[in-house]
């Protein structure tokens, strides 16, 4: 059985476009530090691609030889942040 994945707000820090593996985001959060998350849309869940300084909710966290890495990225809504306040 499958145990509900945390999901973990961290804000952007990059954007990388031409990366060697493809585009992909730089966020930090203040539980894990550094996540990377790809900009495919296998990975980003939304049309538009972040900037600098947006935050977002990241998922399905895993831990990569050079550090984490989200399977599931998208931008933080205002439900996020009651849910947050709420915790």
């Amino acid at each position: 059985m499958k145990k509900e994945e945390k999901e973990y707000q961290a804000t952007v820090d990059k954007v990388i476009v031409d990366g060697k593996h493809g585009s992909y985001g730089v966020a930090r959060c203040k539980e894990l530090g550094v996540i990377t998350f790809s900009l495919d849309q296998k990975v980003w869940q939304e049309e538009d691609a972040p900037e600098p300084g947006t935050c977002v909710i990241l998922s399905k966290i895993r831990k990569k030889r050079l550090g984490w890495r989200a399977e599931v990225a998208r931008f933080v809504t205002p439900l996020d942040e009651q849910q947050h306040q709420n915790q």
